[in-house]
């Protein structure tokens, strides 16, 4: 099984390769295009009905968003951000999800607290001055229940957070991204209020908030604890929920592949089925379904990084 960690295949540069991105264009004008005919259209006559199809758009323009940090549809940085920075869930700012994405992807560090951004576990220090209220927040949170309540609460708080000390430090990049964020929202609010004629608060707390639940609901076991790097990264085979994560729950392939487009990871995944589960140490769920299950009022795993836990030092 041969692989490139280049964040984009070698066809990227060329308008030959962006014509071969059709789909992923298509993705981007009908997520617009539903997210807006939804609120301009459906919610004046059936609001309930609006509000949820506007959550699942919200969800499905992250999964854009993540393909655009890769090099999908262009191999442009810049243009990628024009065409899907538009922050329809609100809650992180374009520039500064793909900086701390990016270097999630170092695979050697995954998991890791202090090393991961994207990581749920607590190294040992942090966890021990958490009280015991913040404790059993964050414990709840590892429910797939309190990820779906809690979730993009807690993450977008403590995001803010780290990201306010940067601003104070004087990180001027992360000033910038949080500057264009809140132009951004102002677009979004317009948007939403003249285009939809909504109350902003209802959006935010409605379909902002749900959107990004279901997003967290892909990311609730996407990585685990594992000796070896390819041991913590998650498949889950099949979902009614596949497209609208454009497959990135074959997690696995795309972080051992992650230049390749959302439409390629299927077909990558279905020529070496069996390889892919004998790299990842057979980390796969059937599933959401199956995850859900298992996971949906109890907790996955203890919060405290497991290589830091005093009584156990194996993988999870």
């Amino acid at each position: 099984m041969s692989d490139s960690k280049n964040t984009t295949p070698s066809y990227r540069g060329s308008f030959g390769g962006m014509v071969t991105e059709w789909p992923t264009w298509v993705a981007i004008l009908l997520c617009y295009a539903v997210w807006f005919l939804l609120g301009h259209l459906l919610y004046p006559v059936h609001p309930l009905l609006a509000l949820g199809g506007l959550a699942v758009a919200v969800a499905f323009h992250s999964s854009l968003q993540h393909e655009a940090i890769h090099g999908h549809p262009t191999p442009s940085a810049l243009f990628n951000e024009l065409l899907v920075g538009l922050p329809l869930g609100l809650a992180y700012p374009y520039r500064r999800y793909r900086a701390t994405h990016l270097e999630h992807h170092h695979d050697e560090a995954l998991t890791d607290p202090h090393a991961d951004p994207e990581s749920y576990y607590w190294g040992r220090e942090s966890w021990s001055r958490l009280g015991r209220a913040r404790r059993l927040l964050f414990t709840a949170n590892n429910t797939v229940l309190g990820r779906l309540l809690l979730g993009p609460l807690l993450g977008s708080v403590r995001f803010f957070l780290h990201d306010l000390r940067r601003i104070r430090a004087g990180d001027r990049a992360v000033r910038m991204a949080w500057a264009i964020h809140g132009v951004s929202i102002l677009a979004v609010a317009v948007i939403v209020m003249r285009g939809f004629h909504m109350p902003f608060w209802l959006y935010a707390v409605g379909p902002a908030y749900a959107g990004n639940a279901i997003i967290g609901l892909r990311s609730y076991c996407e990585h685990q604890w594992h000796d070896a790097a390819d041991g913590r990264t998650i498949i889950v085979e099949k979902s009614l929920l596949s497209l609208l994560f454009l497959y990135n729950n074959l997690h696995i392939v795309h972080h051992a592949r992650p230049g390749e487009p959302w439409f390629r990871m299927p077909v990558l995944y279905a020529r070496e089925r069996e390889n892919w589960q004998l790299r990842n140490r057979g980390y796969v769920y059937r599933g959401y379904r199956q995850i859900i299950w298992r996971y949906f009022v109890r907790p996955k795993e203890p919060l405290l990084h497991p290589a830091q836990r005093p009584a156990n030092k194996g993988h999870s």
